[in-house]
């Protein structure tokens, strides 16, 4: 397991989270803003491929992210909040 890609891609779920959240926030307002949604959907679909791809190497961050398998993998991992072992 590559830490570095996975802090990559949990720092990029978190920007996409953010802005997300933040145009939500603006459409509320703006509900016709082109620019905007276009914007939001941007993100997310950078969020939903970035999400595949940490699911797929790394497992779930939620359970709501289990896939269909074997076993319950959401306790395969260290939890995502964990520190891994750095000192922070």
């Amino acid at each position: 397991m590559n830490t570095n890609d996975r802090e990559r891609m949990l720092k990029r779920l978190q920007v996409c989270d953010f802005t997300l959240n933040d145009t939500a926030l603006y459409l509320d307002t703006r509900p016709h803003d082109r620019q905007a949604l276009d914007f939001f959907e941007k993100y997310q679909k950078l969020r939903a491929q970035t999400l595949e791809e940490y699911t797929t190497r790394f497992g779930p961050i939620t359970h709501l992210d289990h896939k269909a398998g074997g076993h319950w993998a959401w306790t395969d991992e260290p939890w995502p909040w964990q520190n891994l072992g750095e000192v922070v």
